[in-house]
């Protein structure tokens, strides 16, 4: 038998009355959306496994003048712009700059220094006396004396202090321009050990040299200094009152205890 239920009107887009279902537009609409997001996503990350797995470590940028190398074809991928670097401004005047440099110090040159055995005038005491006493200059009461065989400075009250005092001046043993000093036993001053010794000659030539002492201008007036023959720029002078071979020194103290008086002896 023939249906003959009757059916609701079904409604067709041609026609002029036609409205849309907007549930089910709202439905489609929802999906478009989520599939528009997981082609993002997708296109999201393959752009980003493109850019770390295919991308080279970052080299140090090319001078500007340089043209950048072609890559080929193959992925877009954008590289990190380089690093900005600081460095020293570059100078746009015309002065250059110079280096510091260490400052020096001036070398002064001391005021009363004992001048070099070279330099040094010698002494002209004029007409010595064959036999002498040697005065110290800033122990006016105090003479070289011997005790032994060491010489001292000491005073000399006694009448055997005073020959122990007494010396004949000659000529130098090794030198004639200079001076020796022979004691009343036969010996002769020397110094051994940098001390001023009393002992007889061995006759070798290290006696006479030891034995030799050269006058030489103080910054005393009428005062002499003795400096070794062999050992020049030492001087005899006085400390604790033993006489001793000392080198020079720059102090008003040395140049006292280095100045003697040569003179009549005592004895």
């Amino acid at each position: 038998m023939p249906d003959n239920t009757p059916r609701p009107p079904q409604r067709r887009p041609w026609e002029a009355d036609w409205e849309p279902d907007s549930a089910r537009a709202s439905g489609a609409r929802r999906l478009l959306l989520a599939g528009a997001l997981a082609l993002t996503a997708v296109t999201a990350c393959i752009t980003g496994l493109a850019l770390n797995d295919g991308t080279p470590e970052p080299k140090a940028a090319p001078p500007a003048s340089t043209a950048p190398a072609d890559d080929g074809p193959g992925l877009l991928s954008f590289a990190s712009p380089p690093a900005r670097t600081t460095g020293p401004p570059k100078s746009t005047g015309a002065m250059t700059p110079v280096a510091p440099q260490a400052a020096s110090t001036p070398t002064a040159t001391p005021k009363h220094a004992p001048a070099a055995p070279s330099e040094r005038q010698a002494s002209s005491p004029g007409p010595m006396p064959k036999t002498v006493s040697v005065r110290s200059l800033n122990y006016p009461d105090r003479y070289w004396h011997i005790v032994g065989d060491q010489v001292n400075l000491d005073p000399v009250p006694s009448p055997s202090d005073r020959r122990a005092a007494t010396f004949r001046l000659v000529e130098g043993l090794f030198d004639a321009r200079c001076y020796s000093f022979a004691t009343a036993g036969g010996g002769y001053l020397r110094h051994r050990g940098f001390l001023l010794r009393a002992e007889h000659s061995d006759g070798s030539s290290l006696f006479r040299q030891d034995a030799t002492f050269c006058p030489r201008t103080s910054s005393f007036t009428g005062a002499t200094m003795l400096e070794s023959l062999n050992y020049p720029g030492r001087f005899l002078r006085h400390q604790n009152f033993r006489l001793k071979l000392d080198p020079a020194q720059n102090s008003d103290l040395y140049r006292a205890d280095s100045a003697f008086l040569l003179m009549d002896a005592v004895a």
